[in-house]
This record gives structure tokens, sequence and C-alpha cells, in this order.
């Protein structure tokens, strides 16, 4: 694990140091307010009518209520219903719902295929429920990762391959509709490191036999071709120059067309990966990847609170502090930068969190930290909106806020109506109420 350690902390330094870019941090942190206004909000004209297109008289007063952002802020899932009493479930789902409208279903080969055939189907068709009646997007990770070996691969390479690829397209038909974004392949820049080597020996040799530039690419036509209308995205942590070499040049087509959607960011910062990146590093890895004119996804965002000592690792108040402070801080960055369009937190709670890391927005415990309740005053307060408007002589209604979707009401009558506010979107909105007058 040390020389995976290494590499991690080394190529954040690389991707923080060069190429050179212009913002310094004060710069960055400045702007940010500026940059959001600029980016992540909109003027939109609504034309408002009675139920059944009734004219809806000047000068009445409605008010617009954000119900979703368009930006994706979410978390992994995977504690979704095994938490370890039933008060935690409760207090996991009560929680995750409040705060986030984006979610990372697991997909782990050797865990999700235990043995041939006997899969996680019913567990996923759970999280796609849940996600659903809360108007939270599911994302599903990875389809093809060579970590660790399911038990019953062949020794055969080539087959190996094969029944790679076949999981890609059986996963991504299969739940089409309830998934519709996908981290297709993860982690491929350093496929070959020790712990891959020693963990999944069968994919590792499968991989290097191919090549990894023709694995990457059967991997994306396949997952394209179970559901072509999928958002597919690459993922990996090493985010130097080797990323962009390795992986992001070698997928295109024949056409020399990118066949990725998104680009997937990694950014654990625990402290043994380097601690907290900045706000000059954070806006240096956007820049970096934001020149490839597709959507950028920080997947993996970890930052703890409570510092490692020995086998020891838990939350302390001094480090919770620091954690808010930072996330905000993160968040902030992220969401001011034109490129990024989604940020996913791992893990949601220390309970069960990844390295047994206090990396969670709620404690073991699953009360909310102040980095819970600090975020939560960005995405639903600060950089939410909530708006009254009066209705004019031509029937219509003018609001500036955050691109996402929204629900317009007359106070005391009992209609409303709904309506999204869209990035690039021009003309007039036509939005009907409903409901008793």
């Amino acid at each position: 694990m040390k020389s995976c350690v290494v590499v991690i902390v080394a190529a954040l330094a690389a991707a923080a140091v060069s190429p050179c870019f212009a913002l310094t941090q004060a710069e960055i942190l400045q702007q940010a307010e500026s940059r959001i206004a600029k980016y992540r909000t909109g003027e939109v004209s609504l034309a408002i009518f009675g139920p059944g297109g009734a004219a809806i008289e000047e000068g009445t007063v409605v008010k617009i209520e954000q119900t979703r952002h368009a930006f994706l802020f979410g978390c992994n899932i995977f504690k979704l219903h095994t938490c370890r009493t039933a008060e935690d479930n409760a207090a996991y789902e009560k929680h995750f719902a409040e705060l986030l409208n984006f979610a990372t279903a697991p997909f782990y080969w050797w865990s999700y295929e235990r043995r041939q055939g006997d899969l996680m189907d019913e567990s996923t068709a759970g999280i796609i429920q849940w996600c659903r009646a809360h108007n939270i997007t599911t994302k599903g990770h990875p389809l093809a990762w060579n970590f660790v070996d399911p038990r019953w691969l062949p020794d055969d390479p080539d087959e190996v391959l094969r029944l790679q690829m076949a999981r890609i397209g059986r996963c991504v038909e299969k739940f089409k509709g309830g998934i519709d974004m996908w981290d297709v392949v993860n982690e491929a820049v350093h496929y070959d490191r020790q712990e891959c080597r020693e963990r999944a020996p069968k994919l590792t040799a499968a991989i290097k036999q191919a090549g990894v530039g023709e694995y990457l690419r059967r991997a994306f036509r396949e997952a394209r071709r179970a559901n072509p209308e999928a958002t597919l995205l690459i993922n990996d942590y090493r985010l130097d120059q080797a990323y962009i070499d390795l992986v992001i040049k070698e997928l295109v087509d024949e056409n020399g067309k990118a066949m990725y959607d998104v680009i997937g960011l990694q950014s654990h910062m625990h402290c043994q990966y380097g601690g907290y990146w900045g706000a000059k590093r954070t806006w240096d890895v956007c820049e970096m990847y934001a020149k490839f004119n597709v959507p950028l996804h920080f997947t993996e965002a970890t930052l703890v609170s409570g510092p490692k000592k020995g086998d020891s690792w838990k939350t302390t108040p001094e480090g919770e502090e620091r954690q808010a402070r930072e996330a905000v801080e993160f968040y902030t960055v992220l969401f001011s930068h034109p490129a990024v369009e989604a940020i996913t937190w791992w893990n949601f709670s220390d309970q069960g969190a990844w390295q047994n890391a206090p990396a969670g927005f709620l404690r073991d415990d699953m009360t909310p930290k102040p980095v819970y309740h600090a975020l939560k005053d960005l995405i639903k307060g600060k950089w939410w909106t909530v708006a009254e408007a009066k209705v004019g002589a031509d029937g219509r209604a003018s609001v500036r806020g955050f691109y996402g979707d929204y629900r317009v009401v007359i106070p005391g009558r009992g209609v409303s109506g709904s309506f999204s506010l869209e990035k690039g979107a021009t003309g007039v909105v036509k939005v009907e109420l409903s409901g008793a007058n």
C-alpha cells in the first residue's frame, strides 16, 4: 500500500504544478461567488396559467421554490439498508435524502457475483427503487476494475476478457432506465500496480495481454451497445499526465471521437495521501481536464475528521471543524468551475467507511457532523432558490435562480405547477397550474 500512496501523492503534486495556471489561490477564492452566479444561475420568463389554461390576473404573487439542483451533489450509497440497526438505517436514509440528489451504487465484480451466476440484482433493484422514490439519480460503480479477481474466473486471459465484457453489457442492459450513468473502467492507468497483481492476477494478465487501450475501447463499446443513451465515465485516482496519455487519449473511436461522456476524477484526501488539496490545487486539476470539453465529475471525494494514530482512527471535535471548513472551500471551488457537474463524497457515514476512516458526513452513531450542516447550508440554503414574483399584464413572471427543477405556487389558492430552469435555454417557459381554486 505504501507504493500506491507515493504514486497518488506524486500524481497530485504533478497535476498541481504542471501546466502552470494563471489564477492564484486568493483570486480563485475571491472570484468564486461571481463565477457561481455566472455559471450556475440563469433567468427565466414564465407564462403562468391557471387550471384549464385560465389567465392569471395581473399582480398575482407567485411563490417559486426550487425542488432539485441540476448539479449533482452525491455520495456512494453503499450502506443503504445495511447499517447496524433499524434506527441507524432510518437516520442514514433521512439525512441522505435531505441533502443529496445523486447516489453511487456498488458493482464490484468480486462481491456482486461471488459465485458465477449468483448476482446481487435484488439488492441493486432496492437501491434504484429507493433513489427513484427520493428523486435521486443513480450511478453504477464500477463495471470493470482489476482490483480483486472473482474466485471463479478461469485461467485463460482471452476467456477472462470475454467474461468481463459480457458482464459490462449485461449490467448496463439489465438496469437501463434505473441506472443510466456508469463508471465503466476504474483505475486503468496503474492497472498493474503490486496490489492488483497480487489480488487480481487473472484480470491484470488479461488487460496486459489485450493492451490497456484495446481493453478500454472494448469496455466502452460494450457499454454503449447495451445502452446508447447512457452517460459513460472513465474514472481514476492518477490525475497526472499519465491519465491523459494512457487512458483519455486512448479512449477514442476510429474517427478520433471520444468514447467517454464524462471524465471522472478521484480526490481522496486522507492524511496519508497528502491531506486537503487546497483551492489552488483543486482549481488547477479542473483546468487540466477541462480542456477535453466534456463534463468533469469529482467521483470520490474524501476529507477525514480525525487524525490517524496507529490502528486507531476516530473523529474528533477539532477534526470535525477542520473537515467542515475544508469541505466548504472544496465544494465552493468546484461549484464555481464551469466544467464540473458533479461531486460524489466517499462515504456518507463513518460506519463502514473505506479504510475505517472518519470520512463520513455522519458519525458512526449516525449523528450529523458539522460538515453535514455546513454543506446543507450551501446546497439547500445559499445555493438554493426560493423567490416571489408578480404576474404582469402579459401573464408572465420572471425569476433568476440556480439551475434545476422548480415548483410554482399561488399561496392560499391550492394550485401549483412545475418547470425546469436549464442552462442555455431561451424563450418563455409555460407553466400551467393545477389543483383546486
